[in-house]
C-alpha cells in the first residue's frame, strides 16, 4: 500500500508533501489499519479552519486508489498518529 500525503493550511501557509510505503515499513501492520480505518470513521467536513491544517491522502493499493480529506481540527488520536508518521 501506498500512502501520499499533502499538509496544506496552519499559520504560514505552507504546504509539506510525503509518500510513504507500507511493504518497507516494520511497522506495517499497524500503518495498513490505520489507513483502513480512514474508511469508516465519521471525520467531519474536512473544511478548513483559519490557522489549521488540512491534509490530502490517495492511498493506493492494488488497483484501488482511494482519497480522503481529514481537517485538523476533527483528527483522532490514530489519524493524528498515521499523518505524523507518514510526513515525518
Amino acid at each position: 500500500m501506498i500512502v501520499s500525503v499533502t499538509r496544506s493550511g496552519g499559520f504560514a501557509g505552507l504546504t509539506k508533501q510525503a509518500e510513504l510505503d507500507t511493504s518497507d515499513q516494520p511497522d506495517a501492520d499497524r500503518l495498513e489499519a490505520a489507513v483502513r480505518e480512514l474508511g469508516a470513521k465519521d471525520l467531519g467536513t474536512g473544511r478548513p479552519q483559519p490557522d489549521r491544517y488540512v491534509y490530502r491522502l490517495e492511498v493506493r493499493d492494488a488497483a484501488d486508489i482511494t482519497h480522503h480529506t481529514v481537517a485538523e481540527q476533527d483528527m483522532d488520536a490514530t489519524t493524528a498518529w498515521l499523518l505524523d508518521r507518514i510526513l515525518s
